[in-house]
């Protein structure tokens, strides 16, 4: 039978409080994990509406599971084995404003409605002028969420107390300030006013956030055997770390309406979320995308065997400890020793953590988790970090689709994945060099926020590496 209100003997009790954009492992693992703890633990009375962000998502089989799913935490906790599996009971349902744009635009018209959270990766937040007040819905999720707030602001008369408190969780660096700045330039882009832009900035809290989780998502190879143990099925059986951490940057009234800390959850309000944003994005998620195509390429499937292995694992140590944490302006022993948390994270026996789906969007993640590594290594001692230099050349041998004669089925926004297609074609064909393939990705600026050709000797260590990876495969 599958998971159900009717199957689990209960009856739907939770206030619709939450706008979630993202129905994704990551948000439902984690926010709504917390939000389940605090409904739990302090009678919080609150559920999150999951909004699809694009066309293809998971809502049609939330909403076959009334919004209730299995979540299996599993790890080392306090240097204990641990596992727990629970249901989830604080999503309600989900929305998909491609085919119900007027359900959508209907939860601006909730006054119980106070928060929004987001998770739309690192591309998520981006302002387009593509995107028009009337579409159905606007492409972007700024766009998207523009049209919400307005629909919100006209149906409330532009009541100050009808606002929300914004958390998004996507990995950029501010992404509160992002997020607002994108809506104001769809105000301004839209004429939607003076009014409704103040209503926006006074009434709204978009918060600064850093989210710290290792989520590998669906269990492919125990979710029949959890199945078996929990008596239903489960399309959505989600496995995660014990590991949690949530840093939030806002005025300290919000841990009065978002009680967190309360339910002892490991929720930071803080003034200034910097230090703790750098260390994470620059060491753990820096590994990530470093060691993602090296350790692919060269054959292995997930992170524990990658960190196990003795040629990988040497790599990835070195690239953290001699060109990541040097570039860091945090005292050395913290550093360490969080690398070193990090380092047991990854090699948790529990949790079978893939490449590939780390691989998901793998450019954008380099810009924001290594690409500052490299600049600021090259900064302070005037040459580059070789191993970084070197995951950035495995990166585009990954974008070329193939690992030996097996097809890599790399995701990435089309605009991205045309231009490498394109590319590798006409490297393939013998009209374009190995060198001039990197020299053509380093100059888009449009994906780097710059030309990296300009940075003194990349355009010829990557180019070089790039010939030396597709003659010799990965060589450590």
């Amino acid at each position: 039978m599958r998971l159900s209100l009717k199957q689990q003997s209960i009856s739907r009790g939770y206030k619709e409080r939450i706008i979630q954009f993202g129905e994704g492992n990551f948000l439902r693992a984690f926010v709504d994990w917390i939000v389940n703890d605090m409904n739990e633990k302090l009678g919080f009375n609150t559920s999150a509406v999951l909004v699809q962000p694009i066309n293809n998502g998971l809502v049609d089989k939330i909403n076959e599971q009334d919004g209730l799913y299995t979540l299996v935490l599993k790890g080392i906790k306090n240097g204990i084995a641990s596992e727990d599996v629970k249901v989830m009971k604080s999503v309600s349902r989900g929305i998909n404003p491609f085919a119900d744009f007027k359900a959508y635009l209907a939860l601006a018209e909730d006054p119980d409605m106070r928060f929004i959270v987001s998770n739309t990766t690192e591309a998520g937040i981006v302002f387009s002028e593509a995107d028009r007040l009337e579409d159905q819905p606007a492409a972007s999720f700024p766009g998207k969420l523009t049209q919400l707030l307005y629909h919100r602001f006209k149906h409330f008369a532009g009541d100050r107390s009808k606002g929300f408190i914004l958390f998004p969780c996507e990995l950029i660096d501010r992404n509160g300030d992002n997020l607002k700045k994108a809506v104001s330039q769809f105000i301004e882009l839209w004429q939607l006013g003076a009014d409704f832009a103040a209503w926006v900035a006074e009434a709204n809290v978009f918060c600064n956030t850093l989210v710290d989780r290792i989520v590998p998502g669906y269990p492919r190879e125990t979710a029949k055997e959890i199945e078996a143990k929990q008596g239903y099925e489960d399309q959505l059986i989600v496995e995660a770390e014990p590991f949690h951490l949530w840093v939030i940057e806002g005025p300290q009234w919000i841990k009065n309406e978002w009680p967190t800390e309360k339910a002892g959850l490991d929720v930071l309000f803080v003034d200034d979320m910097t230090p703790y944003r750098t260390r994470k994005v620059r060491i753990l998620n820096g590994a990530h995308t470093t060691l993602t195509p090296v350790a692919y390429l060269y054959g292995i499937e997930t992170v524990k065997e990658a960190v196990e292995h003795p040629v990988v694992g040497r790599f990835i140590e070195e690239a953290l400890a001699e060109e990541i944490i040097p570039t860091l302006d945090l005292p050395k022993e913290e550093l360490v020793s969080f690398a070193a948390d990090v380092k047991e994270r990854f090699l948790n026996p529990y949790v079978k953590h893939a490449l590939m789906s780390i691989s998901l969007n793998s450019i954008s993640k380099y810009k924001a988790r290594v690409l500052p590594s490299v600049l600021q290594y090259q900064k302070i001692n005037g040459v580059l970090p070789s191993r970084l230099v070197y995951s950035l050349a495995a990166t585009m041998v990954f974008y070329r689709g193939k690992r030996g004669e097996e097809p890599i089925a790399v995701n990435d926004d089309k605009y991205i994945m045309d231009l490498f297609a394109s590319l590798w074609a006409s490297q393939a064909a013998g009209t374009l060099s190995a060198h001039e393939l990197a020299q053509k990705v380093l100059a888009e600026v449009s994906l780097w926020g710059m030309d990296l050709n300009t940075v003194e000797g990349l355009t010829d260590a990557v180019g070089r590496n790039v010939a030396e990876i597709l003659e010799k495969g990965i060589v450590l």
